[in-house]
């Protein structure tokens, strides 16, 4: 271990961490905020647990930047990790059980002797704990018990993937405390997701964790899901005069999985019709040679999906092309026409058990009135509630913030950047 809560306070206080902290948060503006926010949970570690040696573990938010609703079907995705996370203040017990208390909500307890799926309570902070240490123990792994205090400022229910945050937190605590901090971060993102799909009982791809794990604004193709081809693309948003916007337009994602999970579903019955698992392994002009066929067999909504899907391959290949080539304008057409697609073929704007509340929707049309050519929108992440995202002009940042938050709410709009790290310890 280290140092004790009371050492890393007082460290905090005087500064030896500063340059830590503009590493990995990047903007200079919310430094002192994060230096008192470290501060401000080891104190509540304390008042927990005592003053012990500790370790303090962080895990990103994320960004997709293109690739909506492609990862599940073996697709291709661009995303960023962001510079709002989970971070946990950790000590080492011997007793094989967890007790964490995560900031907000009542301290739980997980048993490491019973890691069994059937056992595990859907729905709940402790089936995540279950399924990523589950899953790093059948790999061999060694995994054990620990105290922790946590807190997040990745938005719950707002597109950014506050699950995947902790899926990744727990993995890197597992990690640090018991194997030396030599998981690899691909591992990691696997093993997150099948505590999420396996014992917390949401089915999701895995490009949620996988950009919170790795880290930086990363290409990932999941042709071969079980070992996934991950670039990193170096890209600068501020040299180009843009700044990365999440608006959470405050719709909750409570009561939308059935909405979800109907996404990858009906792109799967497309993929059986032609004896395939997925649509990644689908022959496009067989597709649309059997189009009216398909159309009877499993319906229009599942077709439309079906060729937002092998669209959206292409235009994540554009994408990494145009960052890579400095062509932004032509990465900014692209990302429009992504949102475009979603909301016409892949219809996951709003929720059409609920059609009185479409707050995503209502967040693109001011965007586009507010934007005015100088930047382009599109829903962000799994849709029908929460967040959009929006590539703007540094010019007329100000602006969009008002207007979005005029509408949403102070504090709606979060003008972002890339986190160039992924899953880690801090200290």
């Amino acid at each position: 271990m280290g140092k004790t809560v009371q050492e890393l306070k007082k460290e905090f206080q005087i500064g030896v961490y500063t340059d830590k902290l503009k590493k990995i948060y990047v903007d200079e503006k919310v430094l002192d905020y994060q230096k008192e926010h470290y501060i401000k949970v080891l104190e509540n570690f304390e008042q927990l647990y005592g003053d012990k040696e500790v370790e303090i573990y962080s895990a990103p938010g994320r960004s997709e930047v293109g690739g909506n609703h492609t990862d599940h079907q073996y697709g291709k995705v661009l995303a960023t990790s962001i510079n709002l996370d989970a971070i946990a203040v950790v000590a080492p017990n011997r007793e094989d059980k967890i007790y964490l208390k995560s900031e907000g909500y009542d301290k739980i307890e997980v048993d490491l002797n019973s890691l069994s799926a059937y056992l595990a309570k859907e729905g709940t902070s402790e089936s995540l704990i279950q399924g990523v240490a589950a899953k790093l123990s059948e790999k061999g792994y060694k995994v054990g018990g620990f105290e922790a205090y946590v807190t997040s400022d990745v938005l719950n229910g707002a597109g950014m993937s506050s699950s995947a945050a902790f899926e990744v937190l727990i993995g890197n605590i597992f990690s640090g405390l018991y194997n030396d901090m030599k998981l690899d971060p691909v591992f990691l993102a696997q093993a997150g997701q099948y505590a999420e799909n396996v014992f917390f009982g949401k089915p999701c791809g895995l490009m949620d964790q996988m950009a919170s794990s790795v880290g930086g604004l990363i290409f990932i193709d999941f042709k071969n899901p079980e070992v996934p081809v991950v670039k990193q693309v170096p890209v600068d948003f501020e040299a180009y005069g843009h700044s990365l916007c999440i608006v959470d337009t405050k719709g909750s994602h409570a009561d939308l999985t059935p909405d979800y999970a109907a996404i990858p579903e009906e792109m799967k019955k497309i993929a059986k019709y032609f004896g395939k698992e997925v649509l990644r392994e689908v022959d496009e002009q067989e597709f649309y040679k059997k189009l009216p066929e398909i159309r009877k067999a499993e319906g229009d909504r599942a077709v439309l999906r079906a060729i937002h899907l092998f669209e959206e391959n292409k235009r994540v290949d554009k994408e990494v092309q145009a960052l890579e080539s400095g062509n932004f304008e032509a990465f900014k057409e692209t990302v429009k026409e992504s949102g475009d697609s979603s909301f016409k073929y892949l219809q996951n704007v709003y929720s059409n058990h609920d059609i009185h509340n479409q707050s995503v929707s209502i967040g693109l049309a001011i965007s586009e009135i507010a934007l005015k050519g100088k930047g382009v929108s599109r829903v962000h992440g799994g849709g029908f509630a929460g967040t959009i995202q929006a590539f703007v002009s540094d010019e007329i940042v100000d602006t969009y913030k008002e207007a979005t938050e005029h509408v949403f709410g102070e504090g709606a709009c979060h003008i972002l950047k890339v986190r160039p790290y992924g899953g880690m310890k801090v200290l």
